[in-house]
């Protein structure tokens, strides 16, 4: 029987980052779908949030991030730019998101084109690993397309046709995570049962071999459907 999963990931989150290659390896050796439904980051869904945090909160998540990707042995440095427009000095959040709106919206693009996890196995590596500066500038974007099976071109041109599409797409997706009962990424949701953090994820796993888990006839990443 094939089980379903839900994952609610953001390109923002190192968290989501961190957990992708897992959720990939996951996909592949398993009978499941994987739904991708990309979210804004809670940075941009409620910039309050980090202001109702203590002073060491931030400068934890930088040490924990780095250690964790060390100890999966993932190449990990943030993004140049970094995906939401944040003062540095005051960390006040912009209004105007040109970057994460852009990433979010070709998410649910490739989502909806049944591409979902390829694509941010792509574009997360590209953003994180610290291979490239300037991700949102030449063909960097085009190329992690291409490499998730997806044509960058066609994608832009239909947020481009009809943005508004692509923005509920987005608000269904953020209702559905407050539905799930949570508000934070990586969020994985099994039979309505969310398992918030890549540090769950083996639970996940449990909790779904609880249910029937199977593998995979032919274990292929280009099997996945999202």
């Amino acid at each position: 029987m094939t089980l379903h999963l839900e994952t609610y990931w953001s390109f923002r989150s190192p968290y989501s980052y961190l957990a992708t290659p897992r959720l990939v390896a996951f996909a592949a050796a398993h009978d499941v779908t994987v739904t991708i439904r990309p979210v804004r980051p809670l940075a941009t869904r409620d910039p309050a949030f980090f202001t109702r945090m203590g002073p060491g909160w931030r400068p934890y998540l930088f040490i924990d991030t780095a250690r964790q990707a060390d100890y999966l042995g993932l190449p990990f440095r943030r993004p140049v730019p970094d995906p939401i427009v944040q003062d540095p000095a005051t960390h006040v959040i912009a209004t105007d998101q040109p970057h994460i709106r852009r990433l979010t919206h070709l998410g649910i693009a490739a989502a909806e084109r049944g591409r979902g996890l390829e694509y941010i196995d792509a574009v997360s590596r590209l953003l994180w690993s610290g291979a490239v500066d300037n991700w949102h500038e030449g063909d960097h974007l085009a190329r992690a397309a291409a490499s998730a099976g997806l044509d960058h071109a066609e994608l832009s041109a239909a947020i481009t046709g009809d943005p508004g599409h692509h923005d509920r797409a987005l608000e269904a997706n953020e209702a559905a995570l407050t539905a799930a009962g949570h508000w934070g990424v990586p969020c994985f949701v099994f039979n309505d049962e969310p398992f918030f953090g890549q540090d769950r994820f083996d639970q996940l796993v449990w909790r779904m071999r609880q249910n029937g888990l199977a593998a995979r006839a032919t274990a292929s990443h280009s099997d996945l459907a999202t």
